[in-house]
């Protein structure tokens, strides 16, 4: 179950998107019930990762169930980059862990002024992952002092989370940090050019599953720094583990866990937010999802978005379910 700040009060929640609805509604801006735009544009991830195939199975969904709707699906870096499109006008509707989004509503971090992002739910539980090779002689993170450490794309989520984590534990002296995707940090590790590196994904991630069948891989933990995190960056950081065979590991390996929201355009047009919340809702089971707990597209916890504000359309969908 989510930690208690994720667990905002939902009448409180649902009554101040309420007003914001309709101040929106009175401003002007079309319900989508009727000739309000019919397309929507979904950044998604990158191909090796989950936010793709998620993105685009939702995007099917949409398409299949509300008539005259098109749906396009761009293939990015995700989280920081994907937050920036919806700024910039080139993305409706964004997936981001849940720290990029918060330091984007604050204009903190990688964003340097606040960017009108809002929230439509809550999905999902990213998994923090270290990957090093079986033989390597890191066990904490400290010990990646001086070593080459990819800390994942440039403009991912990945990269936030991984130089957060090095701030957390502070190694004696700094790494040597490269920037690739995952794929590229699977076939650098595998071929010595990288002796380590960070991924934030569900739980199995399919590209380090098959490195790990290919070559012995393990995680290192990541416990006693959430605390720090939290202190340093708010509450959206929380304690999970990754469960024993996940990757051909004997036990459970205690990480840091980070939420993924869909987020949206503040201005997108309440009636369009509700329609694509409602239907991500409806098709939860056709739309692909980690396979450890996390409070997967539960209504329940989906309003839990922090300092991330509801958007008015969601906060219809969500009304309606509670009465």
């Amino acid at each position: 179950m989510p930690p208690a700040a994720f667990l905002p009060s939902r009448r409180g929640v649902l009554r101040l998107g309420a007003a914001a609805a309709a101040a929106a509604l009175a401003a002007g801006c079309s319900d989508g019930s009727g000739g309000g735009r019919r397309r929507l544009v979904l950044a998604g991830g990158p191909t090796d990762g989950q936010y793709e195939p998620f993105a685009r199975r939702l995007a099917q969904e949409l398409r299949r169930r509300v008539s005259g709707l098109t749906v396009d699906v761009l293939t990015t870096s995700a989280s920081v980059e994907n937050l920036r499109m919806l700024a910039a006008g080139r993305a409706d509707l964004a997936l981001a862990l849940s720290d990029s989004a918060a330091d984007a509503v604050a204009g903190h971090g990688a964003f340097r002024a606040p960017l009108p992002v809002t929230a439509l739910a809550r999905i999902y539980l990213n998994y923090t992952h270290l990957v090093v090779a079986e033989d390597s002689p890191v066990r904490r993170v400290t010990d990646l002092a001086g070593r080459r450490v990819s800390l994942g794309a440039e403009g991912s989520g990945t990269a936030v989370v991984g130089e957060r984590v090095l701030e957390a534990a502070k190694p004696p002296r700094p790494v040597r940090a490269v920037r690739l995707g995952l794929a590229e940090s699977c076939a650098a590790l595998a071929g010595g050019d990288v002796e380590a590196f960070f991924w934030s994904g569900g739980v199995p991630t399919k590209a380090i599953a098959d490195l790990a069948a290919r070559t012995p891989v393990r995680l290192v933990p990541l416990d006693g720094l959430i605390l720090a995190l939290r202190r340093a960056h708010g509450p959206t950081y929380v304690g999970v583990s990754v469960p024993a065979g996940t990757y051909r590991q004997a036990a459970e390996v205690p990480t840091v866990g980070v939420p993924s929201y869909l987020v949206a355009r503040r201005d997108l047009s309440p009636g369009l937010a509700e329609t694509v919340t409602r239907v991500m809702f409806h098709a939860r089971d056709r739309l692909p999802g980690p396979e450890v707990p996390g409070s997967y597209l539960d209504e329940r916890y989906a309003i839990g978005t922090g300092t991330v504000p509801l958007h008015p359309g969601a906060v219809r969908y969500y009304r309606s379910v509670y009465g």
